[in-house]
């Protein structure tokens, strides 16, 4: 694994750890309530480049066939609320979306948060790591991991 490979590894883990002793600390703001809103028919949309980042994860990792890859939001960030981005199981409760051949699933209280969001990998020297261009959020921190509804 080379040098830029282990970064973009820590950065997929700050996204995607959930560390239950950070629970002790501040108290994380709440996530507004989901709406009745209508879903769309592609709430997560992967580009070709945030895809093949997906894929080579997947391999280089050795994951599993039964993990797919969860787009969820939390509670937190400068902005109010977090994207999530990692490889998980399947829930009974889970929508399952496809995008550029990658299957997706999200939890159904998080698709008004995310309905119609497009996930990125840039990959130049000025710019690396995935990115999220959501149509929902009403402020977006600078950092591009945070976001407000």
């Amino acid at each position: 694994m080379d040098m830029s490979d282990e970064n973009l590894d820590d950065v997929i883990s700050s996204l995607i750890d959930i560390d239950d002793s950070d629970d002790e600390q501040a108290p994380q703001p709440q996530m507004p309530q989901p709406s009745d809103k209508p879903i769309s028919d592609q709430p997560v949309i992967l580009t070709p480049r945030a895809a093949r980042q997906i894929g080579r994860i997947r391999e280089s990792e050795n994951l599993d066939s039964e993990l797919f890859l969860r787009v969820a939001v939390e509670g937190g960030g400068c902005s109010g609320l977090n994207y999530k981005l990692g490889f998980d199981v399947r829930n009974s409760d889970d929508v399952d979306v496809e995008s550029e051949g990658v299957a997706i699933v999200v939890d159904p209280r998080h698709l008004m948060y995310l309905d119609g969001i497009q996930i990125d990998y840039p990959d130049g020297l000025d710019a690396r790591g995935f990115t999220f261009d959501n149509p929902n959020a009403t402020d977006n921190c600078g950092c591009g991991a945070s976001f407000a509804i």
